[in-house]
């Protein structure tokens, strides 16, 4: 059979920045973020369901585009490359879309992250899903077709985008889906995220200890989703706040104080750096009202594990220690994002350990100068060590994996005052 390659190749070519930051004047600036890749992927994925969908304030990332151009195709290769939530997302829509047949993949790395668990449910609800080399990773042959069963269970601690992306279809499937979680579950502000978006188009869901319930639904009434700015990014602007003076102020837009995703919880986390956020139409304004009052922190990010990277960074440019715990799913990243941390810390004078689900920081003073952080093809590798500009010059590699999730990233530092030297 003669097989059409859909294949996206992002823009994140071999940049390498030197970052520093020289200006003495206070930062007070405003910056509008990208809407975030989650609430974007979900948003796409119910649009392709359900055509009276249309979304406003789309993430302008890889990992969106790769989304969009996987959803407008019925058969073929589907290279999606670093895009983990496209994968799980789009083997789950392919599954159910009776006559369409492709094959997903994505970069090497890719072919290295499980997708075992969601083809094994998948297959549980009638889907014919085949791997095409090992078993239980990518590449995967998917050929849709009518899925009736409608009862399937899964760990309740592996990634919230397996539960996500089995639900994301269920108002689509015939008998709509009864979900059991198997023990005790992680990541659950992205289920309600997902829940919530299910809500909103009039879908009726129910979530009562470990069952979910979504029921069929086979239309729905013209209805707009407008995508949030992302909260993983608005981290780094938190990190800029709490290492930057007293009486800095950063403005960020679109944001919602009853927000679905779980990273919002860094209005909360980032008090102990003595930055407080205030809420207006839409908009949050972080202020860096006092210096920081400890000298570590402990924060179990079970539900917020995308920030560990900026929180550490963080500690380490003030000084701080720190245990974030709750990590289980960092190695199974874009990289090994617990390793990859503890490896560009300590060249920049950190002490850290880590284990399967944990990183520890030592507090310490000095920072090595003039460091050279690897990427890992992780976005939030590069963003994470960004704002540590503010006390140091260092050298970011491969610093264009930004737009995997903030193609803006580089320019939005730029209008703060930070130097982002090409070299």
């Amino acid at each position: 059979m003669f097989f059409l390659a859909l294949v996206f190749q992002p823009n994140t070519k071999a940049l390498k920045l030197q970052i520093s930051y020289s200006k003495d004047k206070l930062i007070r600036k405003s910056i509008k973020v990208t809407g975030s890749k989650s609430e974007t992927n979900r948003s796409l994925l119910l649009q392709a369901l359900f055509s009276d969908i249309s979304i406003e304030n789309l993430s302008n990332s890889d990992d969106g585009e790769v989304m969009q151009k996987g959803l407008a195709t019925s058969k073929g290769v589907v290279d999606i490359h670093h895009a983990g939530t496209a994968m799980r997302f789009l083997t789950a829509y392919f599954a159910s879309q009776e006559g369409k047949e492709v094959v997903l993949t994505g970069s090497h790395r890719m072919q290295e992250r499980p997708i075992k668990v969601l083809v094994e449910a998948l297959r549980e609800l009638g889907a014919e899903i085949t791997y095409e080399k090992n078993e239980g990773y990518p590449p995967i042959k998917i050929r849709g077709k009518k899925l009736t069963n409608n009862q399937v269970s899964l760990p309740a601690n592996i990634s919230s985008q397996y539960i996500s992306a089995l639900l994301l279809i269920a108002p689509s499937l015939e008998n709509g889906l009864e979900l059991e979680l198997v023990g005790k579950i992680t990541s659950v502000p992205y289920i309600k995220m997902t829940l919530g978006l299910l809500d909103h188009i009039g879908v009726e869901t129910e979530f009562e200890g470990n069952q979910i319930r979504v029921t069929p639904k086979k239309s729905i009434e013209k209805t707009t989703l407008v995508v949030e700015s992302d909260w993983s990014s608005a981290s780094y602007f938190y990190s800029i706040v709490a290492l930057a003076d007293v009486g800095t102020e950063i403005k960020l837009s679109s944001y919602k104080e009853n927000s679905l995703q779980g990273d919002s919880i860094l209005a909360k986390v980032y008090t102990d750096f003595g930055v407080e956020t205030s809420f207006s139409e839409h908009q949050i304004t972080l202020s860096k009202v006092r210096e920081s009052e400890v000298d570590t922190i402990s924060y179990d990010l079970s539900n917020a594990p995308d920030i560990a990277q900026t929180i550490s960074v963080t500690c380490f440019g003030l000084g701080m220690g720190c245990r974030l715990t709750g990590l289980h799913t960092l190695p199974i990243k874009e990289t090994d994002r617990l390793a990859a941390m503890q490896t560009e810390l300590q060249k920049v004078g950190a002490t850290v350990v880590i284990d399967h689900e944990s990183l520890t920081l030592q507090p310490s003073k000095p920072i090595v100068s003039g460091a050279t952080i690897d990427t890992y093809h992780d976005h939030r590798m590069a963003m994470a060590f960004g704002p540590l500009g503010l006390k140091t010059t260092l050298i970011v590699n491969d610093a264009g994996v930004v737009s995997k999730s903030y193609p803006d990233f580089w320019k939005d530092l730029k209008t703060l005052g930070f130097s982002t030297e090409e070299l």
